[in-house]
Protein backbone atom coordinates (compact mmCIF):
# COMPACT_ATOMS: atom_id res chain seq x y z
CA UNK A 1 0.00 0.00 0.00
CA UNK A 2 1.12 3.81 -0.84
CA UNK A 3 2.03 5.37 2.44
CA UNK A 4 0.17 8.28 1.42
CA UNK A 5 -3.14 6.34 1.75
CA UNK A 6 -2.49 5.82 5.78
CA UNK A 7 -4.07 9.18 6.71
CA UNK A 8 -6.79 8.80 4.72
CA UNK A 9 -7.37 4.67 6.66
CA UNK A 10 -6.77 5.96 10.06
CA UNK A 11 -9.52 9.47 8.90
CA UNK A 12 -11.91 6.37 8.86
CA UNK A 13 -10.69 3.45 11.01
CA UNK A 14 -10.64 5.16 14.04
CA UNK A 15 -13.86 6.81 14.52
CA UNK A 16 -15.40 3.04 13.61
CA UNK A 17 -13.45 1.25 16.15
CA UNK A 18 -14.44 4.39 18.58
CA UNK A 19 -18.27 3.90 17.12
CA UNK A 20 -18.01 -0.33 17.81
CA UNK A 21 -17.00 -0.03 20.97
CA UNK A 22 -20.06 1.64 22.09
CA UNK A 23 -21.99 -0.34 20.06
CA UNK A 24 -22.98 2.00 17.18
CA UNK A 25 -22.62 -1.12 15.28
CA UNK A 26 -23.74 0.49 11.52
CA UNK A 27 -22.26 3.53 11.77
CA UNK A 28 -18.91 2.11 12.86
CA UNK A 29 -19.57 -0.69 10.11
CA UNK A 30 -20.07 2.44 7.44
CA UNK A 31 -16.86 3.96 8.25
CA UNK A 32 -15.06 0.28 8.80
CA UNK A 33 -16.26 -0.37 5.08
CA UNK A 34 -14.77 3.27 3.62
CA UNK A 35 -11.16 2.51 5.22
CA UNK A 36 -11.39 -0.80 3.62
CA UNK A 37 -12.25 1.42 0.11
CA UNK A 38 -9.28 3.44 1.37
CA UNK A 39 -6.81 0.61 1.78
CA UNK A 40 -8.07 -0.86 -1.81
CA UNK A 41 -7.37 2.25 -3.17
CA UNK A 42 -4.40 3.11 -2.39
CA UNK A 43 -2.94 -0.68 -3.20
CA UNK A 44 0.66 -0.90 -4.80
CA UNK A 45 0.54 -3.88 -6.26
CA UNK A 46 4.38 -5.63 -7.54
CA UNK A 47 4.79 -5.41 -10.99
CA UNK A 48 7.13 -7.12 -13.34
CA UNK A 49 8.00 -5.00 -16.79
CA UNK A 50 8.30 -6.62 -20.37
CA UNK A 51 12.14 -6.99 -20.90
CA UNK A 52 12.50 -5.54 -24.35
CA UNK A 53 14.61 -2.19 -24.10
CA UNK A 54 12.41 -0.73 -27.29
CA UNK A 55 9.30 -0.49 -26.04
CA UNK A 56 6.86 2.05 -24.40
CA UNK A 57 5.20 0.11 -21.17
CA UNK A 58 1.60 2.38 -20.24
CA UNK A 59 2.68 4.66 -16.62
CA UNK A 60 -0.76 4.19 -15.22
CA UNK A 61 -4.25 1.51 -14.79
CA UNK A 62 -6.78 2.15 -16.75
CA UNK A 63 -8.95 2.95 -19.68
CA UNK A 64 -7.42 4.53 -23.09
CA UNK A 65 -9.73 7.45 -23.77
CA UNK A 66 -8.21 8.48 -27.18
CA UNK A 67 -4.85 8.36 -29.46
CA UNK A 68 -4.04 11.04 -31.73
CA UNK A 69 -1.56 13.48 -33.08
CA UNK A 70 -0.98 16.82 -31.90
CA UNK A 71 -0.60 18.31 -34.80
CA UNK A 72 -3.27 16.44 -37.23
CA UNK A 73 -1.54 17.98 -40.60
CA UNK A 74 1.89 17.46 -39.84
CA UNK A 75 3.53 13.68 -40.21
CA UNK A 76 6.31 14.60 -38.13
CA UNK A 77 3.61 15.45 -35.43
CA UNK A 78 4.35 13.70 -31.99
CA UNK A 79 0.98 11.67 -30.74
CA UNK A 80 -0.56 11.15 -27.69
CA UNK A 81 -2.54 8.73 -25.53
CA UNK A 82 -4.77 9.35 -23.00
CA UNK A 83 -5.73 6.98 -19.80
CA UNK A 84 -8.38 7.20 -17.69
CA UNK A 85 -7.78 6.37 -13.67
CA UNK A 86 -11.66 5.56 -12.51
CA UNK A 87 -11.87 5.38 -8.53
CA UNK A 88 -10.88 1.49 -8.71
CA UNK A 89 -8.39 1.18 -10.66
CA UNK A 90 -4.48 1.36 -9.33
CA UNK A 91 -3.85 4.97 -8.93
CA UNK A 92 0.26 4.28 -8.63
CA UNK A 93 2.07 6.31 -11.68
CA UNK A 94 5.15 4.61 -13.10
CA UNK A 95 7.93 5.19 -15.95
CA UNK A 96 7.12 4.21 -19.71
CA UNK A 97 10.67 3.93 -20.72
CA UNK A 98 14.14 3.50 -18.75
CA UNK A 99 15.93 6.76 -18.86
CA UNK A 100 16.78 10.06 -16.92
CA UNK A 101 13.98 12.82 -15.67
CA UNK A 102 14.85 15.84 -17.53
CA UNK A 103 12.28 18.10 -16.95
CA UNK A 104 9.71 18.14 -14.65
CA UNK A 105 6.89 21.53 -14.97
CA UNK A 106 3.94 22.20 -12.51
CA UNK A 107 0.87 23.68 -14.24
CA UNK A 108 -1.99 25.22 -11.78
CA UNK A 109 -5.37 25.08 -13.12
CA UNK A 110 -8.98 24.24 -12.58
CA UNK A 111 -10.39 20.53 -12.13
CA UNK A 112 -12.65 19.58 -14.89
CA UNK A 113 -13.96 16.21 -15.03
CA UNK A 114 -10.56 13.97 -15.91
CA UNK A 115 -12.32 12.00 -18.98
CA UNK A 116 -13.29 15.28 -20.52
CA UNK A 117 -10.93 16.63 -23.29
CA UNK A 118 -10.44 19.91 -21.78
CA UNK A 119 -8.56 18.38 -18.93
CA UNK A 120 -5.37 17.70 -20.81
CA UNK A 121 -5.39 21.49 -21.82
CA UNK A 122 -6.78 23.33 -18.81
CA UNK A 123 -6.70 21.17 -15.63
CA UNK A 124 -3.60 21.23 -12.87
CA UNK A 125 -1.03 18.77 -13.75
CA UNK A 126 2.72 17.90 -13.58
CA UNK A 127 4.39 17.09 -16.41
CA UNK A 128 7.35 14.73 -16.32
CA UNK A 129 9.71 14.64 -19.26
CA UNK A 130 11.77 11.00 -19.21
CA UNK A 131 14.90 10.99 -21.61
CA UNK A 132 16.02 7.60 -23.35
CA UNK A 133 18.70 5.90 -25.10
CA UNK A 134 16.31 5.76 -27.81
CA UNK A 135 13.64 8.69 -27.17
CA UNK A 136 12.07 11.07 -24.77
CA UNK A 137 8.53 10.51 -23.61
CA UNK A 138 6.65 13.09 -21.80
CA UNK A 139 3.39 11.71 -19.68
CA UNK A 140 1.11 14.32 -17.73
CA UNK A 141 -0.35 13.31 -14.51
CA UNK A 142 -3.70 14.80 -14.61
CA UNK A 143 -5.48 15.98 -11.83
CA UNK A 144 -9.53 15.50 -12.01
CA UNK A 145 -13.09 17.00 -10.14
CA UNK A 146 -12.13 14.22 -7.18
CA UNK A 147 -8.02 13.77 -7.85
CA UNK A 148 -7.24 17.14 -6.17
CA UNK A 149 -3.64 16.12 -5.44
CA UNK A 150 -0.62 14.84 -7.69
CA UNK A 151 1.95 13.25 -5.96
CA UNK A 152 5.37 13.24 -7.55
CA UNK A 153 8.13 11.09 -6.14
CA UNK A 154 10.73 11.76 -8.71
CA UNK A 155 12.60 14.99 -9.76
CA UNK A 156 14.47 16.49 -12.48
CA UNK A 157 17.91 14.43 -12.83
CA UNK A 158 16.20 11.03 -11.63
CA UNK A 159 17.18 8.03 -13.13
CA UNK A 160 14.13 5.57 -13.81
CA UNK A 161 13.87 2.39 -14.71
CA UNK A 162 10.81 0.40 -17.14
CA UNK A 163 8.04 0.21 -14.93
CA UNK A 164 9.46 2.43 -11.90
CA UNK A 165 7.20 3.64 -9.53
CA UNK A 166 7.37 7.93 -10.09
CA UNK A 167 4.64 9.16 -8.08
CA UNK A 168 0.26 9.05 -7.78
CA UNK A 169 -2.78 10.64 -8.40
CA UNK A 170 -5.26 10.58 -5.65
CA UNK A 171 -8.77 9.25 -6.84
CA UNK A 172 -10.03 9.66 -10.50
CA UNK A 173 -7.64 11.22 -12.75
CA UNK A 174 -5.97 11.06 -16.55
CA UNK A 175 -2.77 10.31 -17.70
CA UNK A 176 -1.16 11.76 -20.65
CA UNK A 177 1.77 10.06 -22.64
CA UNK A 178 3.56 12.12 -25.84
CA UNK A 179 5.51 10.23 -28.30
CA UNK A 180 7.93 11.20 -30.63
CA UNK A 181 7.69 10.44 -34.22
CA UNK A 182 10.39 7.57 -34.04
CA UNK A 183 7.38 5.47 -32.16
CA UNK A 184 4.68 3.63 -32.90
CA UNK A 185 1.43 4.09 -30.83
CA UNK A 186 0.09 0.26 -30.36
CA UNK A 187 -2.61 1.64 -27.73
CA UNK A 188 -6.55 2.15 -28.85
CA UNK A 189 -8.82 3.79 -27.54
CA UNK A 190 -11.01 1.59 -25.44
CA UNK A 191 -7.83 -0.21 -24.74
CA UNK A 192 -7.88 -1.39 -20.68
CA UNK A 193 -4.01 -1.24 -19.58
CA UNK A 194 -1.90 -1.90 -16.77
CA UNK A 195 0.56 0.17 -15.08
CA UNK A 196 4.50 -0.87 -16.04
CA UNK A 197 3.13 -3.55 -17.71
CA UNK A 198 0.88 -2.99 -20.79
CA UNK A 199 3.17 -2.10 -24.10
CA UNK A 200 1.44 1.03 -25.68
CA UNK A 201 4.45 1.52 -28.03
CA UNK A 202 7.23 0.58 -29.80
CA UNK A 203 10.52 2.58 -30.86
CA UNK A 204 11.54 1.75 -34.65
CA UNK A 205 14.01 -0.27 -34.78
CA UNK A 206 15.46 1.97 -38.12
CA UNK A 207 14.41 5.39 -36.11
CA UNK A 208 15.90 5.43 -32.69
CA UNK A 209 16.96 8.94 -33.41
CA UNK A 210 13.98 10.97 -33.13
CA UNK A 211 14.41 11.74 -29.53
CA UNK A 212 13.18 14.95 -27.80
CA UNK A 213 10.22 16.10 -30.20
CA UNK A 214 7.96 15.36 -27.64
CA UNK A 215 9.79 16.78 -25.09
CA UNK A 216 9.08 20.23 -27.18
CA UNK A 217 5.33 20.38 -26.17
CA UNK A 218 3.88 23.09 -25.06
CA UNK A 219 2.53 21.91 -21.43
CA UNK A 220 -1.65 22.14 -21.92
CA UNK A 221 -1.60 21.15 -25.46
CA UNK A 222 -3.83 17.92 -26.63
CA UNK A 223 -5.21 16.89 -29.49
CA UNK A 224 -7.85 15.34 -27.98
Amino acid sequence: MAREGLPFILTFLVPSLALMAFGFWIGGGLLLAMAAFMAFFFRDPERQAPGDGDIVVSPADGRVLGVGTIEPDNQDSPSQVSIFLSPLDVHINRSPIEGEIVDVTYKPGPFHIASRDIASVENEQNIVTVKGAAATIVVRQVAGIMARRLVLWKQRGDKVKLGERIGLMKFSSRMDVIFPPGVDVLAGKGDRVKGGVTIIGRIHPLDKTAAGTAAGLKPGTSPL
